[in-house]
């Protein structure tokens, strides 16, 4: 034979027949980050959740921690692998007899399409999509691993729960959340097994909230919010209950002085970016609280509730006490509303007789309440530019103190 046509041969048969050249030479689809994305938003847009080395795998391509923050614009490798398709099937294509692994390859391919993740259909562009999870994920035993449906395996209700979770008979929990002062948490009882707490500390990332501007420095409502929320949470581990603190702060924990920095930091639970669009950034929120709340409901767990925490501005001549909103429809939010100011009225006719306490319930349609499944309530814990309302609120002993009536008003505890 001709040695030209040899090895022209030879390069075609290597092309058409060693599809694995690809995924040796780490030939993955880029995409670029949308506003708002966070790691587990981006690779549940394209179903690759699950298995964890999908996750994985992201952080080593793109030579990321798993604290980053995707940059809206910037190209980041999925581990999605591409593949030439030979034109036959996709086990020829891919070396392998799997038939149920190539319907669930095919069954990708087209999800993407219909979803205008991509643009062709791998049979008319010959270009495969494969998940690289699908080929490479292992278990110890060496074993591959079963992909689940992310659909039903999201990120909120993957990792949320495995941060929640508490072994039998154990004493403390260390949530790092709370700072190095406040992170090892003792468990007092069980009174509250079987319960989930969404905490829910208002706006954040880039979004501040309310503002005092003409402090001695500036005071953002997101901090102190943030702070209350911070220990309200740890109130209630200590009782044994699940809570998943809904907007987080790595760098913040519990803090224990009157000024608290502004800081645009935050991020919704998983590490999602919090979006700067205010429809987008409620929805964030809400949607990571009904899957947890769905997953829990199935378990059986029906003792649910979510709190949002806030910080009103009003005129600064303007006192207020500290008054809460439920959704009009719900029965059980305007119950827990109607507990949380009845406490706070115990508290005010014990510790401050004859003040008086003028805090109120009122029905409000905001997004929060209306598209939360958990029973919820709203609060305002003071007007940020009344200087006697800021001392509720600067003083980290007056934080304590909300956190402890805002417990007890939601669990009877006192």
């Amino acid at each position: 034979m001709n040695r030209s046509i040899s090895i022209a041969l030879s390069i075609l048969f290597f092309v058409l027949g060693s599809s694995a050249l690809y995924s040796q030479a780490g030939n993955f689809h880029s995409v670029e980050a949308q506003d708002g994305d966070g790691v587990y938003s981006l690779l549940r847009r394209y179903k690759l959740l699950s298995p964890s080395c999908n996750i994985q795998k992201f952080y080593e391509l793109n030579s990321i921690s798993k604290d980053a923050i995707l940059v809206k614009g910037k190209e980041y490798m999925l581990p999605v692998q591409i593949y030439t398709y030979n034109g036959r099937s996709i086990r020829s294509t891919l070396g392998f007899d799997d038939w149920k692994k190539a319907v669930r390859i095919k069954e990708y391919n087209e999800y993407l399409k219909k979803n205008k993740l991509r643009k062709t259909h791998y049979t008319s562009s010959k270009i495969l999509w494969v998940p690289y999870g699908e080929m490479e994920c292992r278990t110890e035993k060496g074993k591959k691993l079963k992909p689940q449906n992310s659909e039903t395996n999201s990120d909120t209700v993957t990792e949320a729960i495995s941060k929640t979770e508490k072994k039998a008979g154990q004493k403390y929990i260390v949530e790092p959340l709370f700072g190095k002062d406040f992170e090892n948490v003792e468990i007092q009882d069980e009174r509250l097994k079987n319960k989930v707490y969404y905490v829910v500390a208002g706006h954040g990332g880039p979004d501040p909230g309310a503002r005092c501007t003409k402090c001695s420095n500036t005071l953002c409502e997101d901090e102190y919010a943030y702070d209350v929320t911070l220990r309200l949470a740890r109130n209630l581990m200590q009782h044994g209950a699940t809570v998943h603190v809904v907007i987080q702060d790595k760098n913040d924990g519990i803090r224990t002085t009157h000024y608290l920095s502004c800081d645009k930091d935050e991020v919704c639970m998983n590490n999602q970016q919090i979006p700067l669009d205010q429809k987008k950034r409620l929805f964030q929120r809400s949607d990571a609280i009904n899957q947890l709340y769905k997953h829990y409901k199935s378990k059986g767990m029906k003792d649910q509730m979510a709190i949002m925490i806030h910080i009103d501005s009003r005129g600064q001549g303007k006192e207020q006490d500290v008054f809460f909103y439920h959704f009009g429809p719900s029965k059980s939010g305007k119950a827990l509303a109607n507990n949380l100011k009845d406490t706070f009225k115990k508290k005010y006719e014990k510790y401050q007789k004859g003040r008086g306490y003028k805090g109120h319930v009122s029905a409000r349609n905001l997004y929060v309440l209306r598209n939360t499944l958990p029973t919820a309530a709203f609060v305002e814990l003071a007007n940020i530019q009344n200087p006697n309302d800021r001392e509720r609120i600067t003083k980290p002993s007056n934080r304590q103190a909300l956190a402890n009536w805002l417990f007890e008003g939601m669990t009877g505890i006192e």
